[in-house]
């Protein structure tokens, strides 16, 4: 059970249980995960931030929810997106005025600054030109993982945001997520002692995987990038959040693509899954992914991703199917991203870290994580609670992280870790206070370094040395 789920079970429980922040033991009921004491972000005298919208596709749209679910803090008066259906969508659901609405970015940015922030979520090559031109002009700046898909490119952003001195924050949603920050503070507060090694692996999901890295936008390095970056730059960047100030000094990887290759093509299988006579032998079949949910009434992710014009009925899917990239037998793509890799990495001080990261599991996204420690170990499968073993008395505890019970459903994604970083973002840009930011511009481009010294290590097959500078 996921840690939303389990957030919803636990919210018909009583509201009286404990606020108490000490531990629960295992046999103890652990009914505290929801937080009924946190206000709502729009109680009180509060300043609305303006926010402009650059690429409404699903992780653009999602955060201009925020917007609908608390409009005394943000309101969103610009979308830029070259697909008319998407800004009609976007202009009837906030009222943005005729004058703002742009199907190319670079036509707002020539503007007079209109708006106090800009969410950037273009697709991942097309990350860098809007970022720094927004940035000179002064557009504090949420701006979609990964920041960019080149080293060079991404130390530009960080830089083009200090020299103009705007707010920088990165989508990596997974350092706000509650069981992520939870376990921050139990590392910090000692609870295992001196962090020893990290073990975390993400289960990317087979069908998942399918979609995105085979038949989707990330499947080809020429059009997006290598897989470690687009999907797993998450991960890494969570691994140097739990080990703090520590440098990455050493990075070894190794990593293929399995299985999806035109060599594993089944003996009679078409070239599009609508008229395959083995299609139901396939576990990657677009009639399983898209088409089943659909006559389920499911128009949701990922089929409205097939959908991509707007309409989302049977037919505009089943001809989306015919003729588009997702009803492609998944052994006749141009994928070339890999399907499965480890990341060791050695930390100064000698902590080391291992991350694996798998297409072919049955659960799609629960990662998980063991933290061993000199004085205990930690572990989390999924999401809450912690679970925590004292080397010293010989005892398990587990630790809930809270979420607010508030949570609004468009922004529960990610365990809720969606509304905790447009939260932020618009408390950063509302106070101007960057400390409120978990994911910005230095820690990020530290992390965003590391990724690609990884692959660099995967290719080349060695061991990489890191310097300060992360190169």
């Amino acid at each position: 059970m996921d840690f939303f789920s389990r957030v919803f079970r636990s919210s018909k429980r009583s509201k009286s249980s404990s606020s108490s922040q000490e531990p629960k033991t295992p046999n103890e009921v652990t009914n505290d995960i929801i937080d009924f004491d946190t206000p709502r972000p729009d109680v009180g005298d509060v300043k609305c931030v303006t926010v402009l919208i650059v690429g409404a596709g699903s992780r653009g749209m999602c955060y201009t929810y925020y917007a609908v679910n608390f409009p005394k803090r943000m309101k969103i008066v610009g979308v830029a997106d070259p697909r008319s259906c998407t800004r009609e969508t976007l202009k009837m659901m906030h009222h943005i005025d005729e004058d703002k609405f742009f199907d190319d970015w670079r036509e707002a940015a020539e503007l007079e600054k209109f708006a106090e922030a800009v969410i950037i979520a273009t697709p991942d090559r097309l990350h860098k030109e809007p970022a720094i031109a927004f940035a000179k002009k002064g557009y504090h700046i949420l701006l979609e993982k990964p920041m960019a898909v080149t080293p060079e490119d991404c130390c530009e952003i960080v830089n083009a945001c200090k020299e103009n001195g705007v707010i920088l924050a990165v989508g990596h949603v997974m350092r706000y997520h509650p069981v992520s920050r939870k376990t921050r503070e139990l590392l910090d507060s000692g609870v295992i002692g001196d962090i020893v090694h990290i073990q975390h692996m993400e289960p990317v999901g087979y069908w998942h995987f399918a979609h995105s890295y085979v038949r989707g936008n990330w499947r080809n390095e020429e059009e997006s990038t290598f897989s470690l970056l687009a999907k797993s730059c998450h991960d890494i960047d969570l691994i140097c959040y739990w080990m703090g100030n520590r440098r990455c000094v050493k990075v070894s990887s190794f990593g293929t693509v399995s299985h999806f290759t035109k060599e594993n093509k089944p003996e009679g299988a078409s070239s599009r899954c609508l008229d395959c006579t083995v299609e139901e032998m396939c576990p990657y079949s677009a009639q399983k992914i898209y088409l089943k949910k659909a006559q389920q009434k499911s128009f949701g992710w990922p089929v409205s991703v097939v959908c991509s014009d707007g309409v989302q009925d049977i037919e505009s899917l089943t001809h989306a199917l015919k003729t588009g990239p997702y009803g492609r037998c998944v052994y006749e793509c141009d994928n070339d991203v890999v399907s499965n890799q480890v990341v060791n990495m050695e930390f100064e001080g000698g902590q080391t870290a291992a991350f694996t990261m798998m297409a072919f599991t049955t659960d799609l996204g629960a990662r998980k994580t063991t933290i061993y420690g000199t004085k205990g170990e930690l572990r989390c499968a999924g999401g809450s609670p912690i679970e925590v073993f004292d080397f010293v008395n010989n005892k398990k505890t587990l630790y809930p992280a809270k979420i607010v019970g508030f949570m609004p459903m468009h922004l529960s994604a990610h365990g809720g870790a969606d509304y905790y970083l447009i939260n932020s973002f618009i408390s950063a840009v509302a106070d101007n206070d960057p400390s409120l930011i978990l994911s910005g511009p230095d820690d990020t481009l530290r992390s965003h370094l590391l990724v690609f010294q990884a692959e660099k290590s995967r290719r080349e097959n060695c061991v990489v040395h890191i310097d300060k500078d992360g190169q």
